[in-house]
């Protein structure tokens, strides 16, 4: 029960961040800084021999291998969780090279103590999400706990250029808790269809529409049951439960509709951002038109 409370309390923070938006009539999502360097701290952690350091290191990878790699510190990702702040900086960058996808965006959220590891397609097969969360958890995560931001930076950069160097084949050392049986199960997803779907899907509805609101909302349960079951079979099956739901059976009907849908800025799944080439960003550097479809691994120290 204790999974599914997390579960639950994840989608109302959906909800009423949609709730919210549609309100004020306005996203209200943080900002996402113009790409003017491989390097970008907006929390002033790094001084400029660090920022100079790395941004050599990514540079001299970058013109060895043809990927680029950059790395962006910000305060916080609220209202958002960092997954969504991070597939629309992966967006709005677009690392990587157009048609390769060679790209990767080391994201550091400082206040909120979360970072991530976004992954372009074309990296995905090396540079799993297994192997994205052990290099968060076991490279960077124990400087980070130190306060040593730059250095757990770096090593987190140099783990991540290993890693694809060698084609998957360097790991840190295998991570036990992936191990740790998970205790979702058909009661547990019973009561989320249930409970959840009707929460979820009579506001979603109501701010993007009928069509749109119960795919989204589908999709919302199908995440979050893959996440708390680790089986995908489960997840379509919960996804296509709440979405016959939410679209044959009416769910949160007596919400109403407004008249326009909020869309948010970002993007999920697997049909990735394309577009975007060389040049432009209002700098010396700018991504490539690389696509993401959110691969990768976050986690917090």
């Amino acid at each position: 029960m204790k999974r599914f409370a997390l579960l639950l309390a994840l989608l109302l923070a959906a909800v009423a961040h949609a709730q919210s938006a549609w309100e004020s009539g306005t996203d209200g999502l943080a900002p996402i800084p113009p790409l003017t360097a491989r390097v970008t701290d907006r929390t002033g952690t790094l001084d400029a021999s660090q920022r100079a350091a790395l941004e050599d290191k990514l540079a001299a990878w970058e013109s060895k291998t043809g990927n680029q790699l950059v790395v962006l510190m910000v305060p916080s990702t609220k209202p958002e969780p960092i997954e969504a702040y991070s597939i629309r900086v992966a967006e709005a960058w677009k690392i990587g090279r157009k048609g390769a996808d060679n790209g990767a965006v080391f994201l550091v959220a400082k206040d909120d103590r979360k970072m991530r590891i976004e992954v372009g397609y074309g990296l995905e097969g090396v540079l799993t999400d297994a192997m994205a969360r052990r290099i968060i958890s076991d490279d960077v995560a124990p400087y980070f706990r130190d306060n040593r931001f730059a250095a757990g930076i770096d090593a987190g950069v140099t783990r991540i250029m290993q890693v694809v160097d060698s084609g998957g084949t360097v790991a840190p050392p295998p991570d036990k808790r992936a191990q740790v049986p998970r205790g979702f199960n058909l009661e547990t997803l019973l009561i989320v269809l249930f409970v959840g779907v009707p929460l979820v899907g009579g506001i979603l509805k109501r701010v993007f529409g009928r069509l749109l609101g119960s795919t989204f909302g589908a999709g919302i349960i199908g995440v979050g049951a893959w996440l708390f079951a680790g089986s995908m079979a489960i997840a379509l099956l919960a996804g296509f439960v709440a979405l016959v739901v939410m679209l044959f059976l009416g769910v949160g009907s007596t919400f109403g509709r407004r008249g326009g849908m909020y869309i948010p800025t970002g993007g999920w799944g697997g049909g990735g951002f394309r577009g975007g080439g060389f040049g432009g960003g209002g700098g010396g550097f700018s991504g490539g038109g690389g696509s993401f479809g959110g691969g990768g691994a976050s986690g917090g120290w």
